[in-house]
C-alpha cells in the first residue's frame, strides 16, 4: 500500500456486502482494497468520485463523479465494470445522487427528496419513494436479507424510520427511533435489527424489525455528540457487537449479548 507520490484526497470510503473488500472513491479516481491484508486489488485514476459501492466481489461498481468531468456528473449513475474498463448502464437524474446501495436483486438511488428501487438486473424502476428533505442521503440496507431490508428517514423533526421491503416493494413499518433527528442507521447483514442514532448522539437504539420494537438500548455518553457511523459485526446469523464513531474522538463497541451487555471505548 506504500506509495512514493503524494497521496490522493479521500472522498468516500466503504465496505463491500460482506465486508471482504474496501473501496475508496480520491479526487483522482479509485481504489479497492483486500480487507484481510490491505492489498491493492484494483484502481482506476476515472476522475473524482463522491461515490463507489461494489456488489460483493464482483466486476461491477456503482459509481457517482464529483463533476469535476462532464462525463462524471454527480446528476448520473454509472454501473462500471471493473473488468471491461466500461460502463453497462448509465443512470441520469434531476438532483445529485446522495447515497447508492445494492445487492444481488435491487439497486437503490437515494436523491434529497426522493428514493428510487430498482430491479438490478433490468434497471427497470420499481418504486419511487418520495421523502422529506434528506439532505444527507441518510439510509440504510440490508444486502443479505430476503426482504431486501431498506430505511429511510421518517421525519425532518423526529427520529423516525420507515422501513420498506424492497423484494415487493412496499412499506412495513415505522419505528419511532428518537425524539431528536436521525443522524445514523445500519440494518444487520441478515437485516433482522435496525440500529439508530439521533442528532443529539447521547443514545444508540437497536429494533427488532420484525416487530418494530426496541431490542437494545446503549448510552453512548452524557454530552451531546455527533454520531458519524453505526455498524454491526460481520456475521451469518446473530450479530453480537455494535460499533459506533462519534465527533468524541472514540471508537464504542456496544455487546448484543446480555451476558456481556456494556460499553467499550477506544480513543
Amino acid at each position: 500500500m506504500a506509495s512514493s507520490s503524494a497521496p490522493s484526497q479521500v472522498i468516500c470510503a466503504s465496505f463491500n456486502q460482506n465486508n471482504s473488500l474496501f473501496s475508496v472513491g480520491t479526487k483522482e479516481g479509485l481504489k479497492i482494497f483486500d480487507s484481510r491484508n490491505g492489498r491493492l486489488c484494483y484502481e482506476n485514476n476515472l476522475g473524482g468520485l463522491n461515490i463507489v459501492e461494489m456488489l460483493f466481489s464482483t466486476s461491477l461498481l456503482a459509481i457517482v463523479g464529483t463533476g469535476e468531468q462532464r462525463a462524471m456528473s454527480p446528476r448520473r449513475l454509472c454501473l462500471f465494470n471493473t473488468q471491461t474498463k466500461q460502463s453497462k448502464r448509465d443512470l441520469n437524474f434531476k438532483t445529485s445522487i446522495l447515497a447508492v446501495r445494492l445487492n444481488m436483486k435491487r439497486l437503490v438511488v437515494v436523491l434529497q427528496d426522493r428514493t428510487f428501487v430498482y430491479d438490478l438486473n433490468s434497471t427497470t424502476i420499481l418504486e419511487e419513494i418520495e421523502t422529506g428533505p434528506n439532505t444527507k442521503g441518510l439510509c440504510a440496507f440490508a444486502p443479505n436479507s430476503e426482504e431486501c431490508y431498506l430505511a429511510l428517514p421518517a421525519s425532518t423533526s423526529k427520529g423516525s424510520a420507515l422501513v420498506y421491503k424492497t423484494s415487493e416493494p412496499e412499506l412495513i413499518c415505522q419505528i419511532d427511533a428518537h425524539q431528536a433527528p436521525l443522524a445514523a442507521m445500519v440494518f444487520s447483514s441478515n437485516g433482522m435489527y435496525l440500529a439508530t442514532a439521533s442528532e443529539k448522539g447521547t443514545m444508540v437504539r437497536v429494533h427488532l424489525v420484525t416487530q418494530a420494537t426496541k431490542s437494545h438500548s446503549f448510552r453512548r455518553g452524557t454530552y451531546p455528540s455527533t454520531i458519524y457511523s453505526l455498524a454491526f459485526s460481520p456475521s451469518v446469523d446473530l450479530p453480537d457487537v455494535l460499533v459506533a464513531t462519534s465527533s468524541s474522538g472514540s471508537l464504542h463497541l456496544f455487546f448484543l449479548d446480555a451476558a456481556r451487555n456494556g460499553r467499550h471505548d477506544f480513543t
